[in-house]
């Protein structure tokens, strides 16, 4: 796990940080404080889930037994890591993030795409990313969450989740202010 080593300053010098804190671990509280602790609601298609990490897409796993450090491994390699996360802008990565722990890699990746006017293949290559660089952030923002809203109003189950998944776009566009 990366972390700062703040070191005590020495007269005249600065602190000295020899690991700076990556974008993934700058950003993952806030997905965290999304997804939260063991949930088993029989609404839920993905069932049993804790940290956000559900029975459906992890059937191996001991769902209420996992920790939160677990969870963040299994976000750094399943999630970040697929939406390439370290390549997006930083204004933008947090919203990739999201969408693909709350969506799933395939959505995620495929409104980053149609967001950067390209076509969604979902798969995060050359080309996405070339258009993801010339892209304003604000706008890929913008653009992404409005496909992200789009989805949530076409569920099934937006009765009963509708309120929260608006709130949490919300929370995220506010995230997005402070990003931009």
């Amino acid at each position: 796990t990366n972390h700062i080593l703040a070191h005590q300053p020495v007269a005249g010098r600065a602190p000295m940080q020899e690991h700076p804190m990556s974008q993934f671990d700058q950003i993952i509280d806030r997905v965290l404080a999304h997804e939260g602790g063991y949930v088993n609601d029989p609404r839920d298609p993905g069932g049993e889930t804790q940290w956000g990490i559900s029975k459906r897409s992890y059937p191996q796993l001991n769902i209420r037994a996992l920790t939160r450090a677990d969870a963040v491994e299994i976000y750094r390699r399943d999630f970040w890591q697929r939406v390439r996360g370290d390549e997006l802008p930083k204004a933008f990565a947090f919203q990739a993030l999201d969408a693909a722990v709350n969506h799933g890699i395939g959505n995620a990746v495929r409104w980053l795409q149609r967001a950067a006017g390209v076509a969604d293949d979902g798969i995060v290559g050359p080309r996405t990313l070339a258009a993801v660089a010339q892209a304003d952030p604000a706008d890929l923002v913008l653009l992404f969450n409005a496909e992200r809203l789009e989805f949530y109003a076409k569920l099934g189950t937006f009765d009963a989740f509708g309120r929260g998944w608006t709130r949490r776009v919300a929370g995220n566009l506010r995230y997005a202010a402070k990003d931009n």
